[in-house]
C-alpha cells in the first residue's frame, strides 16, 4: 500500500483518539490533518504504521491540549465538549464498542487529568494498547504508565450508568422531547432523577445559564420557560445519535442552534448537557 492508503486505514483510529483527547471535532480533524502532513514527509523507515501514527497523534494532541486548557480557564460560563454527530466519524465498531467513552459525562471527567495522563489513560482503558506501546508513545517507563493509569482510575472513580441499553435511552429522550414540546411540566419531572444537573454552554456568544442548575423541579420549569419564551425564535427539534447516545438537535430556519445530550442512571435522566455556542455547532449540517 502507498502512504495515503496506509494513513486512511488508520484515520478512524486517529480521529477517535484525537476527539477523546481534545473533546472537539474541529481540533481533532486539524490534528489528523497535521499527522497526515508529517506522515507524508517522514524519512525514517516505519515498521509499524499504527504505532508510529498513534505516537504522532498523541503527541500532537498533548501539545494542543496544553494551549486549549489555558483558553478553557478563561471561558465564559460552563465549558462543554463540542458535540459529535455519529455520521461525522462513520465507524460501526466505534459506535458499538467505544460509545460509553464518548459521553459528555466521561469527557468532562477527563478534564481533571493532565494532557499526558489523559493520553495514557485513554490509550489503555479505551483503546486497549499494551503498556509497552503506551510507554513508547508518551516517552515514559512502563511502570510509570501503570501508576498513572491506577491513579487516574482512583481519581476519576468512573461511574458506569445503570441504563446501558440504547433502546431505553432512546425511549427516555423521546419521552423528554414529547413532554417538552407539550409543555408538560409533570411529564418532564417524571423522567428526571431527583439530583439531576443541567449544564449549558453558550461561550459568551449567546444567552445561556452561566452556572449549572440542580434539581428536577427547577430544571423542568427552566426548560418549559425556554419553550414558551417569546424572546427566543421558534425552533424544531430532531432526535439523533450524539456522542454515541440518543440526543436532540434544535434548528431555527434549518440551521442548528442547540444540541442536547444526556447522561442516564437507574432509568432516569441524570444530567442534561446543552451546547448552544455557535462555534461548537459549525460542524453540524443544516437541514435541507
Amino acid at each position: 500500500m502507498n502512504r495515503l492508503e496506509v494513513f486512511n486505514q488508520y484515520r478512524p483510529l486517529l480521529l477517535a483518539i484525537a476527539y477523546r483527547m481534545l473533546s472537539s471535532v474541529t481540533d481533532a480533524e486539524d490534528m489528523v490533518q497535521e499527522a497526515w502532513l508529517r506522515w507524508q514527509t517522514a524519512e525514517a523507515v516505519v515498521r509499524s504504521p499504527k504505532s508510529y501514527l498513534s505516537q504522532l497523534i498523541a503527541r500532537l494532541c498533548i501539545d494542543r491540549l496544553h494551549s486549549a486548557r489555558v483558553q478553557r480557564e478563561r471561558y465564559t460560563g460552563s465549558w462543554l465538549p463540542e458535540p459529535l454527530i455519529s455520521q461525522q466519524f462513520p465507524n460501526p465498531v466505534e459506535q458499538a464498542e467505544l460509545a460509553d467513552s464518548l459521553s459528555f459525562a466521561f469527557l468532562i471527567l477527563l478534564e481533571c487529568l493532565s494532557p499526558t495522563e489523559r493520553a495514557i489513560f485513554l490509550l489503555r482503558e479505551v483503546f486497549d494498547y499494551d503498556y509497552a506501546e503506551i510507554a513508547k508513545i508518551v516517552n515514559k517507563s512502563v511502570s510509570n504508565c501503570r501508576q498513572i493509569v491506577c491513579r487516574a482510575r482512583q481519581h476519576l472513580a468512573l461511574r458506569r450508568p445503570n441504563v446501558t441499553a440504547s433502546q431505553q435511552q432512546e425511549a427516555l429522550v423521546e419521552q423528554f422531547l414529547e413532554s417538552w414540546d407539550r409543555g408538560d411540566l409533570h411529564g418532564l419531572i417524571a423522567l428526571m432523577a431527583e439530583d439531576i444537573t443541567f449544564w449549558s454552554d453558550g461561550g459568551g456568544k449567546v444567552t445561556a445559564a452561566r452556572t449549572p442548575l440542580y434539581g428536577r423541579q427547577k430544571i423542568a420549569r427552566f426548560l418549559i420557560a425556554i419553550r414558551r419564551s417569546s424572546l427566543l425564535p421558534a425552533f424544531t427539534a430532531s432526535l439523533l445519535q450524539i456522542n454515541g447516545r440518543a440526543g436532540i438537535i434544535n434548528y431555527v430556519d434549518g440551521s442548528p442552534t442547540g444540541v442536547f445530550t444526556f447522561d442516564f442512571a437507574d432509568c432516569y435522566i441524570q444530567s442534561i448537557f446543552a451546547v448552544v455556542n455557535p462555534e461548537k455547532l459549525s460542524s453540524i449540517q443544516s437541514l435541507p
